[in-house]
């Protein structure tokens, strides 16, 4: 399957609600996901995960959780357009096991660091068929209305 260059686009408290989350998670890496209506790739509804690895150099997210939160998105016709997670002492670039477990094609990683000597910049890769493509971040103060009376975060 091929997967088209798109970068991402994310309001700016979405990316501060995910910031927050790493640091107050740190040292265990944090990780969640941003749902968003179906095709059309903007996050909207950021849902913390809990980390069912309880590491500092992996995550996984808890089975239970993850069952619930994808029957949630298809019921409310979502998919999840961010997965994100941090890296607690390594720079923000996707592991050899993030490329391995990365499933969800139209899916941006974002990785966000949490140990000032790599950095405090969060980035977006899409990763597909174990190759990986870094994309540039859009961040923006506003959607349009009516998508940010939807957001949550």
């Amino acid at each position: 399957m091929e997967v088209k260059k798109i970068m991402l686009t994310i309001h700016t408290k979405l990316v501060e609600a995910m910031i927050t989350q790493a640091h107050k998670d740190h040292p265990i890496e944090t990780c969640g996901i941003i749902a968003g209506p179906q095709g059309c790739n903007l996050p909207l509804r950021l849902i913390p995960m809990r980390n069912a690895a309880r590491s500092a150099v992996f995550f996984k997210f808890d089975p239970n959780q993850q069952l619930q939160v994808w029957r949630d998105m298809e019921a409310r016709d979502e998919e999840p357009i961010v997965i994100y997670h941090s890296h607690t002492d390594t720079q923000a670039y996707p592991s050899r096991t993030d490329v391995k477990f990365a499933a969800e094609l139209q899916s941006h990683y974002v990785i966000i660091p949490t140990n000032p000597v790599y950095g405090d910049e969060i980035r977006s890769f899409r990763i597909c068929d174990g190759m990986v493509t870094e994309e540039r971040i859009r961040m923006l103060d506003s959607y349009k209305s009516e998508w940010e009376l939807a957001m949550v975060a």
